[in-house]
């Protein structure tokens, strides 16, 4: 049996006014239009659904039951019809960001916010992990949009330059560079670095080789399979020092400090980009990538 919903609209818009002729005045229509539509309901589900009289309409027993449910029905399609237009909009939805930086500081933290803040409907799933792994999720579409360090490497994917973050060093409160505003790189010779297997990014490891490597001396790295926040741990253990991004100094770790690292030149920086596939077609990935070229993209990108 097929119901169409504009006969439940007619049938809760007669029941509210006591009448078909207020009833199709209000909706527009002839009021033979309603009562026939009313009436082809009733045949198709073969109970009476109104009394009606000179006075007006009154639902019956199972007009009562069937206005009550056409209510809900119609509520539900309301709902369903205005979550799809948000959708559509880039208003609702889901997206999904990678990152393999820290959210305790930094841009990514605070875009995160302002997007929620502006799209409040939009559910944001966070995936922290390898870059190898954001881009295989960017690729196969677990991932919306990548925000990481350096090129992506892949033609398919459309990119945006975004901000840059001083590298920093942290070191044991214990360690005799602590007491020091600012770390020079000549300063970290001799020194073991903590670097962590997810992140992040190959662009640490090159500039330590780039600052601190010499004919036949490379710096010592001890790389672990633990996350940006272990490695502070053992910082703060004393294994050794770490470097890391600026984003990354606003969680508090026991024994951590953390100092800038310059040389001559002065603060040294790493560049971050968005990655997203250009054949996404999810509207809340739009809007965020419009809310990251609007507030942090270099002019002209």
């Amino acid at each position: 049996m097929e119901i169409e919903l504009r006969q439940l609209r007619y049938v809760v818009a007669a029941a509210d006014e006591k009448s078909f002729r207020r009833a199709a005045e209000g909706m527009r229509l002839r009021q033979s239009t309603l009562s026939r539509r009313i009436r082809d309901l009733e045949l198709q589900l073969g109970v009476g659904l109104f009394e009606r009289s000179r006075a007006g309409v009154r639902p019956t027993l199972a007009g009562t039951e069937l206005v009550r449910i056409a209510r809900h029905v119609m509520d539900e399609v309301d709902r369903m019809a205005a979550a799809a237009t948000a959708a559509g909009r880039g208003e609702a939805g889901r997206l999904v960001v990678g990152f393999y930086t820290s959210l305790s500081t930094g841009n990514l933290r605070l875009a995160l916010q302002d997007f929620k803040q502006s799209k409040k409907e939009v559910e944001i799933v966070t995936v922290e992990g390898t870059r190898n792994r954001l881009f295989s999720g960017l690729s196969n579409g677990a991932i919306d949009i990548v925000i990481v360090t350096g090129d992506s490497g892949n033609s398919r994917f459309d990119s945006l330059p975004l901000w840059s973050e001083r590298v920093i060093v942290a070191l044991p409160e214990s360690h005799p560079l602590a007491e020091n505003e600012i770390v020079y790189w000549t300063d970290l010779r001799g020194e073991t670095f903590l670097l962590s297997q997810r992140d992040p990014g190959p662009e640490i490891q090159d500039i330590l080789v780039a600052k601190l490597a010499a004919p036949g001396d490379r710096p010592r790295v001890v790389r672990h399979d633990a996350s940006g926040e272990n490695i502070k741990s053992l910082v703060g253990a004393g294994f050794g020092v770490s470097l890391m991004c600026e984003a990354s100094i606003g969680g508090k770790f026991n024994g951590v400090v953390y100092r800038e690292a310059r040389d001559g030149n002065g603060p040294t920086s790493i560049s971050y980009a968005a990655h997203w596939d250009r054949d996404n077609g999810n509207p809340a990935l739009g809007g965020f990538v419009r809310l990251l070229r609007e507030r942090f993209a270099p002019l002209g990108a």
